[in-house]
This record gives C-alpha cells, structure tokens and sequence, in this order.
C-alpha cells in the first residue's frame, strides 16, 4: 500500500519520478534531479528543493525542503513561485548598455567583455586617481552573508550602501542599546507568553520559520498578545489583541513595565545581575544609596505615571485589556518571548524607543537566553569565514556616513541624492542592485533627478534580473541570476537554534549530474545571465590585472597559484576550512 510522504525521501532525489501535472488525465511521467538550495525571494533563507527535469533541465517546481532546520520543509508563495520568475517573458538575458539619453529607454545589447573593460577601467583610474569615495554599490536586502562586503574592501572602498535606514534600522538601534545585538531571536516554539509587535504572522519578519513555531508556541498553551491598529489575520487568532493608535504602543509597553515593577512579578535576579542599576543610581539618582533596594524604590517612582489608564488614554486601548497582558506577561516568566521590526519602530518619529521599551519586558522578566525568551541573533546565526578576507579600507565615505549624523546607526541612504545636489561629491560608478529607489523613497523624483544628471553619477551600473524604475536610468543593466540561478551563503536567527544554508545554482548542478562540465555558471543559466560572485571576481581581475594594485590577490585560487578564483574554490574553500562538522 502506497505511503504518503509531504516529500520524497532524499534517497530518492537522485532519479525521482513523478506524474506531470499540466498532463492531466494522462499519467505522463516524468524523471527529475532534486536539487536542495535557499529561496531568494525575502531574507529568511528557507530551505528548498528544485525538481529539475532530467530531460529539459527546466525547474518545474519548487518546494521547501525537508532537511533545513529553520523552515523545516515548509515555504510559503513566494518561494513556490520561483519557476514563474523564472520563465518571465520580461527577464533581461543579456547585457545592456544605453545609447540614447538617461531615461529614455534606448538599449543596445553588448558583451560582457565590454561591460567588464569599460567598468574595471573607470574603477582603476578611480583608484589611481584618489577617488575611491566615488565607487559605491547599493543594495536592498543582500541576500548573503559578507561576499559583496569583501569584494569592496578588497578593493578599498568604504562605499557599501544599503536601504536600512528606511526600514529596519530603529528597531536594529533599540535592540542595539540595550544588548549590542541588532536584532532579537525569539524562541517562540517553547514561549508561554507570545507578544507580537510588528511582526506578524502573515506577513512579518521571518515569516514563514516564525509563523510556523508561533503556531506551535500556541498549540502547547501559550497566549498569544497582538498589538496591531488592524484586525489582521494575525490579530483574529490572538488571545488579548490591543489595537493601538499607531505610534502609541510605547505608552502600553511602559504601563506594562509598571505593573511588573510595583507588583513585584519582575525577575529581581536576573535585574539585579545584569542591569548596570549601579550607574543610573551614581549619575541619575545620588540622593539615594547604592544598592539594589534604592534602586527599586526608584524604579518605581521612575515608571510611576505610566498606569494602565494613562496608557488608555494616548492608545485607545482599555486598560483592563492592558492589564490582562501585563498578567500574561508576568505569568510566562522566562519563557516570554517577543520580536519587533519594522512598522511600530520605523514608521513613527522618536519609533525605536517603542521597540526600547519592548526589549526592557524582556529584560524585566529576564527572558534573555532561556528557553522560551529571546536570544541574541549573534547566538542563533552563524556566518562562516571568507578565504583570504582584506582589510577594512582606509577611506571614510561621508555620503554614507556624514559627520553631522554621528549617531547615525545606518547609512544615510535616503540622503544621497540631496547630499550629491548640495555638492558634497559625486559618484563615478554607481551599482544599484535589488534596489528601487525611486519606487521605493518617499521622494523617488529626487533620485530620478539625481541619475539622470551625469556629472553627479558618472556611470550607473544596475545589477537585477528583472527591470525596475531605477534600472531604466542605468548606464548599463546587467542581468544577475535569480535565486535558483547563484551561490550565496545565508544565515539567519530565525529560531533558537543555528544554521547554515547555501543557495546554489540549480541548473548548473543539473548539468554536472548529467555529466557536462560548467567552468562558470553563465553556461548553464539562460541567455547570457551571470551569477553575481562571478561578476564581482572578473571585474576585480580587470581591475587589477596585473596585480599591482593589491587587488587580484584576494580573487586568486587557493589551490592554483596566480590563477583566477572559481565560485566552486571560493565555496569549496569555505566548507573545508571554517564550516565545522561538514
């Protein structure tokens, strides 16, 4: 009698058959390679497997795989969608370069040996010429760990972008004050009391790993507390929803803060060990004595106006509901776990000490570390070291990081195109990829502007698979493989646990089982579409060719002296020497 399985067993993978589905009612079977990589369509790095036929080497499905302990089979639409990405009609196959006026949508196609002569050249005379600070690549969410951060302090250029500081980096910041971690790791499987604050089931950080252990946390018994302004998906299911005034989640979390302290149900241990109670009573308080009772007495008088009803009154949300949070809380103990990311931290002025005043319940009930609390990402993810890393470079980019922001936590990305109009500097190469600012600010006329004024950005380089409102104001649009398409590492704290995941290029381990050698990735992906390590590795060559800039070295194998790095010695490399236990 037939077994069901929710996936074929690895020892299958190999040589699996399986009915085609599109055939129906005919039975057409069909033999495919299975083929475990990582999804690339968010950041949470789950797991999947390409079922990959053995006849067309066409990715038919995608599902997640059984063996990653983060996602633990499971993916949501975004990662089973991967093979429509992949047929899509307008895919860019080949390198582009402009020949009408920024903007204008006047393409021609040329090879990838211009491409890399024209940008290895003007990154060389930058270098030579003391302009290192006009070199910048600007990513959205990297998708790897540290591969394109090595590339540019091989070169040594300060000039890593990114788009956190609109999204992510008040919550990052809040996080950071209070434990020098920038980001939390709930263990939401084993909690007794669940809080969620911008990040939601359905549609929050770390969506599907999170989703599917909040569900488990809840299915054991824990209460589930959501703070949202909408009746969302998430909120239906919870135990005690709070549905806030946005902005307004501070107030409840401080009453909550209230209630714990005055009533004594905080983990007076774990606070009297690792809080620095000592300071704030030298610099805060010195009317008092120095020790852990003054300090209580003024803890309390601190928190004093933040009751129930005061919270009431700024949130809309009654304080007997408060309340019953704050009992939910102080019931869990240790095992209260909770997560907070972007909309309540960064959608709000003055939002990250929301997410301040979040993380102080967990370190009032002492939840850091324990089973069913809040680990620090640092413990839960793990990034394995690069061959050969350079050193960070000598040069301080002040359009990312200018001095009048000194406590900027982030780049200073949404200013660029402001800081580039007042004359600050200018940018003579500038590589956008998986970002779209000008769909993406609040101010994208700004950026239009700003790439379409060639003495301000000298030559724009967007590297994606797909066109955007930004690429169509490239110099050069230059096709980079999709997520089934590329190497990458990836870890993330999606769990109390640790994992590594590699994302690997489906088709081109396809053509290896088969028995045909792929020297680079390119032969196997469609078109003309690099994978992105591979870029960065030719272009660093034609930067330093002979070596004379200190450059090619970091891009040389480490098993063939003098000879240019391939992606499968860069990985190899990787596993063998700082990847424990493969």
């Amino acid at each position: 009698m037939a077994e069901f399985r929710s996936h074929p067993p690895v020892s299958d993978w190999d040589n699996y058959v399986d009915f085609e589905s599109t055939s129906w009612p005919k039975k057409d079977r069909r033999n495919y390679w299975i083929i475990p990589s990582i999804c690339f369509n968010c950041e949470s790095g789950c797991g999947i497997i390409a079922y990959v036929d053995k006849d067309t080497l066409d990715v038919r499905k995608i599902e997640g795989n059984p063996l990653h302990p983060g996602s633990r089979g499971r993916t949501c639409a975004k990662g089973v969608v991967t093979p429509n990405q992949l047929e899509d009609p307008d895919r860019i196959l080949y390198p582009l370069r402009r020949v009408g006026k920024r903007g204008s949508g006047e393409w021609a196609r040329v090879s990838w040996d211009e491409v890399l002569e024209d940008i290895g050249g003007r990154i060389r005379k930058a270098i030579l010429e003391d302009r290192r600070r006009e070199v910048m690549y600007h990513v959205g969410r990297p998708g790897e760990d540290g591969y394109v951060n090595r590339v540019l302090q091989a070169w040594g250029i300060d000039g890593h972008n990114s788009h956190t500081n609109v999204c992510s980096s008040s919550a990052r910041l809040a996080h950071f004050l209070w434990t020098g971690a920038d980001r939390p790791s709930p263990d939401y499987a084993h909690a007794k009391t669940i809080l969620l604050l911008s990040s939601h089931l359905e549609s929050g950080h770390y969506f599907n790993p999170h989703a599917q252990r909040i569900i488990e946390g809840k299915t054991k018994g824990a209460k589930l507390i959501v703070m949202d302004p909408r009746m969302s998906n998430t909120s239906a299911k919870a135990d005690v929803w709070m549905p806030t005034k946005p902005g307004t989640e501070g107030a409840i979390l401080l009453a909550i803060a209230k209630y714990l302290i005055e009533t004594g149900k905080y983990n007076r241990d774990f606070v009297m060990r690792w809080v620095n109670w000592e300071t704030y009573l030298t610099t805060s308080r010195p009317d008092l004595p120095v020790t852990f009772d003054a300090f209580e007495i003024a803890l309390e008088e601190e928190y004093a106006q933040f009751t129930p009803e005061y919270a009431e009154s700024e949130s809309g949300v009654p304080a007997h509901k408060i309340l019953e949070a704050a009992e939910a809380i102080a019931d869990a103990g240790t095992a209260f776990s909770t997560h907070s990311w972007r909309a309540a931290a960064a959608g709000h002025l003055w939002g990250w000490q929301i997410t301040r005043a979040l993380y102080f319940l967990v370190v009032l009930m002492g939840a850091v570390g324990e089973k069913g609390g809040v680990n620090l990402h640092v413990t839960n993810k793990f990034v394995p070291k690069h061959p050969n890393p350079p050193p960070a470079p000598e040069y301080w980019n002040e359009l990312l990081f200018p001095k009048e922001f000194p406590l900027a936590f982030f780049e200073m990305s949404f200013l660029l195109p402001h800081f580039l109009k007042e004359g600050r500097g200018k940018l003579d190469v500038y590589f956008t990829r998986v970002y779209n600012p000008l769909w993406t600010n609040p101010d994208g006329f700004s950026w239009m502007e700003m790439l379409e004024d060639e003495s301000k950005v000298g030559l724009h380089v967007a590297l994606t698979p797909m066109w955007s409102e930004t690429a169509w104001f490239a110099d050069y649009v230059l096709p980079m493989g999709l997520g089934t398409e590329r190497h990458d590492t990836m870890s993330q704290e999606t769990h109390a646990g640790r994992w590594l995941g590699f994302r690997q290029p489906v088709r081109r381990v396809a053509l290896e089982k088969r028995g045909t050698p792929v020297s680079a990735t390119h032969e196997a992906n469609p078109g003309e579409v690099w994978e992105e390590s591979e870029f960065w590795i030719a272009l660093s060559w034609k930067i330093d060719p002979d070596g004379s800039l200190g450059i090619r070295k970091f891009f040389e194998s480490p098993y063939r002296a003098g000879q240019q790095i391939t992606v499968d010695e860069y990985y190899g490399w990787m596993f063998e020497n700082s990847v424990p236990g493969l």
